[in-house]
């Protein structure tokens, strides 16, 4: 099967998960779920283009156990901590902006979140289709940049569903652990992540075409659905310190902050 053909099954594959979840919020009115099936379906479809990719096994192997492992833990977390919430304040706000038109804008959202993730997927798919695998050198240092990525946005979410765990701590800033160094560790890592799959992939006739999956993440977590949608809110919404916080810390990049 063709790489372009092997595309179009992962685009139509992420369109059905999520016009499903759309279906699903008519009736639960919560469309955080969208969420959690989103991060699955990058998995979903990294084992699809293993499946149809003619690359050598070995590399089809890796990619698909480093784009799962990735994925389902993701997933994991985000179902996590939407059960028994609920809907997310993101999409509420929409709701309640478009009105009567709410659900057909969320399913125009909701596609246009799909298209995002094949265009995602394409470092998985350049690896599936490349005409040799990685060297040992090569390989190795993927693995170990996936790893310190993946190790390093599992412990800054859990070190603040700790954190927000005490009482205590309620309305306050974390600032606690890798929360210290940065305002949003989590994204820092997450775009991390996609870099492991341009070093996987070096030597690949389209080896470029995998600087999409950094680049796409690090603008959406930077200037669209991220850090915008976190820290833009009213004064009335803002933790304890949050100024502060911003004054000093960085706000992606781990850092030593600033003296105030």
């Amino acid at each position: 099967m063709s790489a372009l053909a092997a595309f179009g099954i992962g685009l139509l594959t992420v369109i059905v998960l999520l016009v499903i979840v759309w279906m699903i919020q008519l009736f639960t009115r919560n469309a955080g779920l969208v969420d959690a099936v989103w991060a699955a379906a990058l998995g979903i479809i990294a084992l699809e283009y293993t499946l149809m990719g003619d690359s050598p096994v070995a590399a089809r192997l890796l990619m698909a156990v480093l784009a799962l492992t990735w994925s389902l833990r993701l997933a994991e977390y985000l179902a996590a901590r939407m059960k028994g919430r609920p809907e997310d304040s993101r999409y509420a706000a929409a709701r309640e902006s478009w009105g009567s038109r709410a659900d057909f804008y969320l399913l125009a959202f909701f596609v246009l979140q799909a298209v995002i993730a094949a265009v995602l997927s394409i470092p998985f798919l350049v690896i599936a289709y490349m005409d040799d695998g990685p060297s040992f050198v090569t390989g190795a240092l993927a693995v170990v940049v996936w790893f310190v990525s993946v190790v390093g946005e599992g412990t800054a979410d859990a070190q603040l569903k700790a954190f927000k765990a005490k009482p205590e701590n309620k309305g306050k800033v974390c600032r606690e652990g890798l929360w210290y160094y940065s305002r949003h560790p989590n994204y820092f890592f997450e775009s991390l992540h996609w870099v492991s799959y341009v070093v996987l992939a070096i030597g690949a006739g389209y080896w470029w075409a995998t600087l999409i999956g950094p680049v796409l993440m690090a603008v959406l977590l930077l200037k669209i659905s991220g850090i915008p949608t976190v820290e833009n809110k009213d004064a009335a919404e803002k933790r304890e310190g949050h100024d502060a916080y911003v004054r000093t810390t960085n706000a992606f990049i781990p850092w030593p902050p600033k003296n105030d």
